[in-house]
């Protein structure tokens, strides 16, 4: 198999690492491998979104694995990018700089636009269609919601809102109280109301969920 054939996308995620291995046949793309890893980075950001080195280790052995299976494959065919814990933490560079090390390659932050927009030709790359669509991601540290119709996106919103982030902040007792469920509901409300607006005017008429985990 030649190496100049072979791609790996890697996504740093707040809650999980997810590494996928391509090959390019004949201008058709092979999937080879898919790795995820649950690492819970942003279960490691204290209140002054302070990265602990506990959550910095747990990352940086996901990213020794990983590392093993880009061997054959060229640096220049490896994208590798942050989410939003990396976009947070006071001390992402600590983390960053080790991790670029371990991979032998750039890591780079990637804005929360940027990550929805990405999210959003994903979708509609693999699931087809003309139809207006919603997209929703729910990730461990951030929240996308994209609008768009077929391959081309009409409003995209990137929350502080993770099921992560949320657990630590609602749920911190692990109870499942109405409580802290009333509490957990009540903000995600706050923080969709300021672009509730805007998502009703573009429209849809299929919503697509997704999830790291």
């Amino acid at each position: 198999m030649s190496s100049t054939s072979l791609y790996a996308a890697i996504d740093l995620g707040s809650n999980s690492f997810h590494m996928l291995v391509v090959r390019e046949v004949a201008g058709s793309i092979q999937t080879l491998s898919r790795i995820k890893r649950k690492v819970r980075l942003a279960a490691g950001l204290n209140s002054d979104n302070t990265l602990s080195a506990e959550a910095m280790e747990r990352g940086w052995q996901c990213l020794r694995l990983f590392a093993e299976r880009l061997q054959d494959i060229p640096p220049t065919q490896i994208r590798v990018v942050a989410t939003a814990t990396l976009r947070l933490a006071v001390n992402a560079e600590e983390f960053l700089a080790k991790a670029q090390e371990i991979l032998g390659t750039p890591v780079q932050v990637i804005s929360g636009e940027e990550e929805a927009r990405l999210i959003y030709q994903g979708v509609a790359h693999t699931t087809g269609g003309a139809d207006q669509r919603l997209v929703v991601d729910i990730g461990g540290a951030s929240t996308e919601l994209v609008t768009g119709t077929g391959a081309q996106t009409t409003s995209l919103f990137s929350l502080s809102m993770g099921c992560v982030t949320w657990l630590e902040r609602y749920f911190a007792d692990r109870s499942l109280t109405k409580e802290n469920f009333d509490l957990a509901e009540a903000a995600a409300r706050e923080v969709l109301l300021p672009i509730a607006d805007v998502l009703r005017y573009h429209g849809w008429k299929v919503c697509v969920g997704a999830s790291g985990t």
